[in-house]
């Protein structure tokens, strides 16, 4: 009897410590959970990556070392010691939330970049994200007990990548494209561009495709692997663009003079940059006129407007100054005299 109630009593003062010691678990929990979440929160207010170190994901972590701790206490009393396909119960709950709190953080913190850099940061988004996700899978397989057969499930996983790799090439060529376009730069949202046949303003660029809405009021999805591969032309690339005109004038007039008239006139043209100098010069004899090139900068942003105010300016000063823009002219020659009946 004796025996009995002293063995009762080492069970009971054993049974006190493991509580007294998972309340401890889970009271440390607590303190450290605490102490991250005001640490990210003050960092946050002074670092540049506030992407990842904002209020969001402080409460995630604080939440996830919570759950963690009461995870491990319960383990310590033995609570969760039964076990699932040869892993305990609790290894299985805590790789699940693991994973599930990774992928909360990345999820946030991809919203997030993408919110404050806007479109352009999506790809960056994206691979921060997929980084974050494949490292907390691998390491909630490593939580969950499966160390052993890790090596058997990579081994599958690399077999059926190979798999996958040949049957969606044409995806996996595209997000590589995308990313390699991101660090590129050859283009941005809203810039003018020419890619292949088509031209307008770059609509949005993701992570497979890259849209541009054409100067005709059409959306164009351009798949990223054909457009890195393609010539691209940014029209707004730098700060002046070009603007070439040609205009011809009837050989009987004064070239001096219709030079001197067009200068003229892209002297008092907005938007027509003094620097570099506007350039009027004879280019070409044609078959129906002396053809004059017309070589003006202005600001990429008006390039349109400009040439567009350079031909009508232009073609009314000459009208004025009385210097004839012809038409095309045919000389024809008869091998015999050419006689003609008159009635």
């Amino acid at each position: 009897m004796l025996q009995t109630t002293i063995i009762e009593g080492i069970k009971n003062q054993t049974m006190i410590v493991e509580v007294l010691k998972a309340l401890a678990i889970i009271l440390f929990g607590l303190v450290v959970g605490e102490l991250i979440r005001k640490w990210i929160i003050s960092l946050s207010r002074s670092t540049k990556y506030v992407w990842i170190f904002n209020e969001e994901t402080a409460k995630l972590l604080w939440r996830f070392i919570l759950v963690a701790s009461i995870l491990s206490g319960l383990d310590t009393l033995g609570i969760l010691e039964f076990k699932v396909y040869g892993a305990k119960i609790s290894s299985l709950i805590g790789a699940a939330l693991l994973f599930y709190f990774a992928y909360l953080i990345g999820r946030k913190a991809q919203d997030y970049w993408v919110a404050k850099g806007g479109a352009d940061a999506q790809i960056k988004a994206k691979v921060f994200y997929y980084t974050i996700v494949t490292l907390a899978f691998f390491l909630a397989l490593n939580i969950a007990g499966f160390t052993g057969k890790l090596t058997t499930i990579v081994a599958a996983a690399g077999i059926t990548g190979i798999v996958l790799g040949f049957s969606a090439q044409t995806v996996i060529a595209n997000l590589i494209s995308g990313i390699f376009m991101y660090f590129d730069k050859p283009l941005e949202i809203g810039d003018p561009v020419e890619v292949g046949e088509y031209s307008g303003i770059v609509h949005d660029i993701r992570v497979f495709s890259t849209r541009i809405r054409t100067w005709d009021g059409l959306l164009v999805r351009i798949p990223n692997e054909k457009l890195f591969n393609s010539e691209i032309k940014n029209l707004a690339k730098y700060p002046a663009r070009r603007v070439d005109v040609v205009v011809g004038i009837s050989y009987a007039d004064d070239v001096e003079k219709a030079v001197e008239v067009i200068k003229r006139t892209l002297d008092e043209i907005p938007y027509v940059l003094a620097e570099p100098e506007p350039m009027v010069f004879v280019e070409e004899l044609g078959d129906s006129s002396v053809n004059l090139a017309i070589r003006a900068w202005a600001p990429s942003e008006k390039w349109f407007d400009v040439r567009v105010e350079i031909l009508k300016r232009v073609k009314k000063a000459l009208d004025e100054a009385g210097i004839e823009i012809p038409f095309p002219q045919q000389v024809n020659w008869f091998a015999d005299e050419l006689k003609v009946k008159l009635e």
